[in-house]
């Protein structure tokens, strides 16, 4: 894999390990009630919240997606 390539895959990485935490966060937010500190109503956390959700997800898949290329280039 060459070196550029493994760079942004470490910041990808990175960047998807903040978009992990930054989910348990609303999480534990949410499920401690402290949410009625930052968000008028719960709807505007939902709407956060699924914000943060679609985040985690694109960095997932873009963790997945440079494994899964190396993978079937290696079978090749």
């Amino acid at each position: 894999m060459p070196l550029a390539q493994q760079r942004l895959e470490r910041v990808t990485r990175r960047w998807l390990d903040l978009a992990e935490r930054r989910l348990v966060y609303y999480d534990e937010l949410y499920r401690s009630g402290r949410w009625h500190h930052y968000f008028p109503t719960e709807a505007h956390l939902a709407r956060r919240m699924l914000d943060v959700i679609e985040v985690a997800e694109a960095f997932r898949r873009l963790v997945r997606e440079p494994a899964d290329k190396e993978r079937l280039h290696r079978a090749a």
